[in-house]
């Protein structure tokens, strides 16, 4: 007994250390960002970051981490409230590592094109971000509020943020520029999709349609050499009324080339439609991430 709970204290410390892990390289790697592209460039940056870039331009005496620190206050003492335990908990942890990597990374990158510089630093933070949402916390800021928002008034987390960084671009169209909102526009957009590639990236899931004379074969094939599921779902044509066996399955990026070359071996009319997924959860196939 004493031998199993030891074992288990150390997976439990093993879990913590690989997620404060996470936070603290995804925090670096958008501190890198900010400090060294946003700041030099004047860009307006997203979610409490763009807010307290705002105010650092408006009143340079407080750095941007005190800045965003002290954002971060009163939305934690409503997040312990609304939030889950270890969420809010490692999305503290995440906040003051995210604060302090702010403060000390000082990183210069020779990138003088605003356009590029837009590009670079939505990679670099569209990564960081993505990395620190595979753990199982945040750094705080944007994803807070959004929980919040989200079980108070039952607001969605994608209009939460839409609407955040909507206003800070406005803000920084009328308070700085037209020509910095944009490009901090272009900086959103790439770190967005970074993000949903660090997430899920070559992990996301096609959910698959399979209509053919041949699906016992199919089905047999996919079970047997590519080992996923099969469910056969009973359907009907709409002109001939004959009845029809429709497979479906869901297979990975990596499994898509030998998937088609089989159906095609067994009978090259089959009808096929590959459709993408947003999350797909389950045993071997699942790719959720655990945030």
């Amino acid at each position: 007994m004493l031998k199993g709970s030891w074992k288990s204290r150390m997976e439990t410390s093993r879990q913590i250390a690989w997620n404060l892990g996470l936070i603290a390289l995804g925090s670096a790697l958008c501190s890198v960002a900010i400090n060294g592209i946003l700041l030099p460039q004047h860009f307006y940056g997203a979610g409490f970051t763009g807010v307290a870039l705002i105010i650092h331009y408006v009143v340079p005496s407080p750095s941007v981490a005190v800045l965003y620190f002290i954002l971060n206050v009163p939305v934690f003492c409503l997040g312990w409230i609304y939030a889950g335990r270890r969420f809010f908990l490692y999305s503290i942890a995440g906040m003051f590592i995210f604060t302090g990597t702010l403060e000390w990374i000082h990183v210069s990158l020779p990138v003088h094109d605003k356009m590029l510089s837009a590009i670079l630093a939505g990679i670099i933070v569209g990564a960081g971000s993505g990395i620190i949402l595979r753990s199982l916390g945040s750094a705080g800021g944007l994803d807070i509020l959004s929980v919040i928002l989200l079980k108070r008034f039952s607001i969605r987390l994608g209009s939460t943020i839409l609407a955040f960084n909507s206003l800070i671009l406005v803000a920084g169209a009328v308070l700085f520029s037209l020509e910095g909102a944009l490009y901090t526009l272009i900086y959103i957009f790439v770190s967005s999709y970074m993000v949903n590639l660090v997430v899920t990236g070559l992990s996301q899931r096609k959910a698959v349609y399979i209509i053919s004379p041949q699906w016992e074969e199919i089905s047999r094939k996919i079970m047997d050499k590519i080992q996923r599921g099969v469910t056969v779902i009973k359907g009907q044509g709409g002109y001939t009324g004959r009845e029809e066996q429709i497979l479906y399955t869901v297979t990975s990026f990596r499994e898509l080339p030998q998937l088609k070359q089989l159906i095609r071996g067994v009978d090259p009319d089959a009808f096929v439609v590959f459709t993408d997924t947003l999350e797909v959860m389950g045993h071997r196939i699942g790719n959720q991430p655990h945030w």
